[in-house]
This record gives C-alpha cells, structure tokens and sequence, in this order.
C-alpha cells in the first residue's frame, strides 16, 4: 500500500472540522484528560471505489491532529462484507485491511461488526470450514474472542460482540455467555473506576428511527439488527454500576447521543460514509475523536477527515 501524498493530506486536513462538541458530564476545570482515542467504525474498505485511499486518510488525518490521539479504536464493519462473500473475496478484503492499517503508528484496538462474520447468510456452504463465523476476523485481528475487557489510562475498557445468528441473517443481541461475563466483569470493576463500553450495534440510538422508513406501519418499527434487541437486560446492568459512563458504536453510519439512566450513548458515523457512494442522509466520511478524563467525564465529537467520493 503507498503512502498517501501531501497533497491528499492537506485536502482531508483541511476539510477536517469538528462538529460541535457533545459533553458528557458538567465541566470541572481540574479535570485531566488521561486518553484521547479516534474511534474509526464502518471502514467498509474493499479494492473498489477508492477505498483503501479513503481508510488511508481516515487514519493519517486522525494521527495528524495537532491535540494527538492516543488510541485507534475500530468499531467494527471493518471490510465491506464477508457475510455472503466467499473466500476468495473475503481474503480480498481483509488483506486490504491488513495493508491499510499498516499506516497506523499509534495502539489499535478492534471491535468486530456484523459484516466480519464469514458465511452465515449460506451455513450450508461454509459451516465447515475452520474459519467460518467469527473466527476468520478474530484470526486477522490477532483476537482470541471477539469480545474482551482491558485497563488503560485510569479507565476500564469493554468491548462487545454485538452480532447474534438467526436463521441466515443476525439479531443485535449479545448470547448468554457473554452476558453472564459482561455481569461479572462489571462486577470486578473498582466502584472508583469509570467505565467506556463498546459494541459495534448500538445499545440505544434515536438516529435508527430515521435510518429506512421505519414509520411506514403507522407505527414506530425498528429491526432487531439495528439496535440491541436486548436492550433492557443491558440497561438493567449497567444501572447496577454508575461507573459505567459512556458507550460507543457505530453500525448506522448516522451520528446521534442518547443520555439514559446517567449513560450517554454515541453513535459515531462512518469513516467510509455512505458505503463510500457519497454522505449517508445527514452523515459524512468521519470519525470520532473522544476524549477520556480522570473524573470519569468525557467527551466525543465527529471529525470529517475530507474524503471526496470516487465514482468507481
């Protein structure tokens, strides 16, 4: 993969203007910043449409920033799609991504979406090969499960697997074993220590009411794949633990926050936009930069990083 030109840099730099500032907790003036992460979800990257240029930027324009981030943190849809794909372009895709990260200097974190999961809309074609699932992604990811927790900056990190099978398709839920371990390493968690979750599907968002014509019934009707069908159980944990502060996701391509029961929801945007065809109804190519503090507050914004749609 080449590196990106400065001519390239300077036009995604340039275009980069935080969208207002979406606080969540009250400021207190001796509040430290302990970590800065770019949450870049929904890279869709494939060979096509000038993708991989497009993830590329994304990355150098968030290792740019004059106030540096300290973490990359993907959220998940990490290649176009492996659901329906076979091998051969599944391989495709995630060597493109292999590639393409390959420009980032800084930690990386992965979280793994719906469309990393190979084969489950035609299990009776791949079921039996080694890495069908979850476990092609988690292989190229260097992941031994698709979820997982970790300590860092004074903050304790989740990070969720958010699609479920059925039938041929998904549900955004999280199966019992990972709920049960959800409940106990919550559980393990200093009362002292705030907490950031991750899931690729949003726990809650308002911006899925908007996202298809989900009032054409007469009433509101949100698929169970776009939101966490069990929304209230994890609700219900979290209102055990008031350190659990922030959740993040992405999923929509849309960008929205949601304060319920003192957690503030993020859904943040797409890196490749409308699956790199242009904006998605009012989102752009972007990422998120959020900053963590040692208060436990924080705060997330949506970054444009300038990308111009290729036609082909």
């Amino acid at each position: 993969m080449g590196a990106i030109s400065r001519r390239d840099l300077l036009a995604a730099t340039s275009a980069g203007i935080l969208l207002p500032n979406l606080a969540g907790a009250a400021v207190n003036p001796n509040r430290k910043r302990t970590i800065r992460i770019a949450h870049l979800t929904d890279i869709h990257v494939q060979p096509e449409r000038g993708a991989p240029k497009g993830m590329e930027a994304s990355i150098v324009h968030a290792q740019s920033q004059v106030d540096k981030p300290d973490l990359i943190l993907t959220g998940g849809d990490l290649i176009m799609d492996c659901f329906g794909a076979d091998a051969a372009r599944t391989k495709t895709q995630w060597d493109v991504f292999t590639a393409v990260m390959k420009t980032a200097s800084l930690p990386v974190e992965h979280t793994i979406g719906n469309h990393d999961v190979w084969g489950w809309a035609n299990p009776d074609k791949f079921a039996k090969e080694p890495r069908y699932g979850k476990a092609w992604a988690c292989e190229v990811l260097g992941l031994e499960k698709p979820y997982r927790s970790f300590d860092r900056a004074g903050w304790h990190f989740v990070i969720l697997d958010s699609t479920y099978p059925d039938g041929k398709g998904y549900k955004a839920r999280l199966d019992d074993e990972q709920f049960e371990w959800l409940n106990g390493d919550l559980a393990a968690v200093p009362k002292t220590t705030p907490v950031m979750v991750v899931s690729h599907i949003p726990i809650l968002a308002i911006c899925s009411l908007f996202d298809g014509d989900n009032e054409k019934t007469g009433n509101w009707v949100i698929p169970g794949n776009w939101v966490h069908i069990d929304a209230r159980r994890i609700k219900d944990l979290f209102r055990q633990h008031p350190n659990v502060k922030l959740c993040v996701s992405g999923h929509e391509h849309l960008i929205d926050q949601v304060v319920y029961n003192g957690v503030t929801y993020f859904c943040n945007g797409a890196v490749c936009g409308g699956w790199w065809a242009g904006d998605y109804h009012e989102c752009t190519y972007g990422y998120a930069l959020t900053d963590l503090f040692d208060d436990g507050s924080f705060e997330n914004r949506y970054v444009p990083y300038g990308w111009k749609t290729v036609e082909n």
